[in-house]
């Protein structure tokens, strides 16, 4: 069956794991890697087993995230790879300005962060960073998965919202790769296939089965709709959006095209 094409609506990456996406103009992607500096860092429980410099993967459990500590989504934040400058904003106006790159800066970092999860100084997040390593979801099932990046059909998003009336902000689902043109759910379809989306081949590896995070909206920091059930209630399952792996590289920028197979 031939299927329409689809284009890049958006992308985003996301410095820090738990906290608020970075839109990006263009990203260029090698073959096995994610997108550069995606859950590059991360704020660890301090009663959890990491350790910092581990290399190990843990599950996300073991991390500060959306899932269980919504007071996250209260806050924007802005990364500059280039100079290690990490801003946070609340209510729109800065909070706090750190180099990550520095002791220094990491500890500011913690401390700001136990008081927007209301901990105390002895509680709080350590700040994790391993080179090489990213802190995603799937990180802790293999390295190949630890680099997929993540895909969002959005015209599965309008499906939801309308068999619902409630309106349902993608970025809930906290993607990189924000898709449009594609028919509700196409995605679902292509677990094991290859598409190409503007110069890149990717291989659709995963369906993504979504958790307690996509309950916070990311405007106001609420819980106030439970999409798993939501889900589970109008499809029967739990998906939405794809891990995929990068087979072979290039730039991706908005609006370039996503050839499904048969197209």
């Amino acid at each position: 069956m031939t299927q329409s094409p689809g284009h890049v609506e958006n992308l985003f990456v996301y410095p820090i794991k738990g906290l608020s996406p970075q839109p990006l103009p263009e990203v260029a992607l090698r073959a096995g890697q994610g997108f550069p500096g995606d859950r590059e860092f991360a704020l660890a429980r301090p009663e959890g087993r990491y350790r910092p410099g581990m290399a190990e993967p843990l599950p996300k459990t073991e991390f500060f995230m959306l899932a269980k500590d919504a007071s996250l989504a209260g806050v924007t934040t802005d990364f500059d790879s280039g100079s290690g400058l990490l801003r946070v904003s609340r209510q729109g106006r800065e909070a706090l300005s750190a180099d990550l790159r520095s002791e220094a800066g990491r500890a500011e970092v913690a401390r700001f962060f136990a008081e927007v999860l209301d901990r105390t100084p002895q509680r709080a997040p350590v700040f994790a960073h391993v080179e090489g390593r990213r802190f995603t979801d799937v990180a802790d099932r293999s390295d190949a998965m630890m680099n997929a990046v993540s895909i969002i059909n959005l015209a599965s998003v309008r499906d939801l919202r309308d068999r619902i009336g409630k309106p349902v902000n993608p970025l809930r689902f906290r993607a990189n790769i924000y898709v449009d043109g594609l028919a509700p759910w196409a995605e679902r379809d292509l677990v094991g296939e290859e598409i190409r989306a503007g110069e890149l081949t990717l291989r659709v590896v995963l369906g993504i089965n979504r958790c307690a995070a996509t309950a916070v909206d990311p405007d106001t920091a609420r819980r106030d709709l439970n999409v798993p059930k939501l889900l589970t209630r109008e499809y029967g399952h739990l998906e939405c959006g794809v891990y995929a792996e990068v087979v072979s590289g290039g730039t991706l920028r908005p609006k370039d095209s996503v050839l499904l197979p048969g197209s």
